[in-house]
């Protein structure tokens, strides 16, 4: 149980915020569709989008045991974070 709560905790809070949340609001703020309609289709975007994720996963963990993917996960992160703030600053 313990470890499922901190799967799902790491993943709401990395959530939060996300672009996935900001068209959800979108939709449900432009008021075209029920707000029914907007969390289902939101919902059942998410569970194939997290289905595909854990069967690309597991594929892969397969393949990659023996790599280091924590580390290099972490250094992807901050290469988009300093390309984003290059961006932001730098950029015309």
């Amino acid at each position: 149980m313990r470890e499922l709560f901190l799967m799902f905790s790491t993943i709401f809070i990395a959530e939060l915020g996300d672009k996935t949340q900001l068209a959800t609001m979108l939709f449900a703020a432009e008021r075209k569709f029920p707000p029914v309609l907007v969390f289902a289709a939101s919902a059942g975007a998410l569970v194939i989008g997290a289905a595909l994720a854990v069967l690309v996963g597991a594929t892969a963990g397969r393949y990659l045991q023996s790599m280091p993917l924590r580390p290099i996960a972490g250094l992807g992160f901050i290469a988009i974070g300093l390309w984003i703030l290059v961006q932001h600053f730098w950029a015309a």
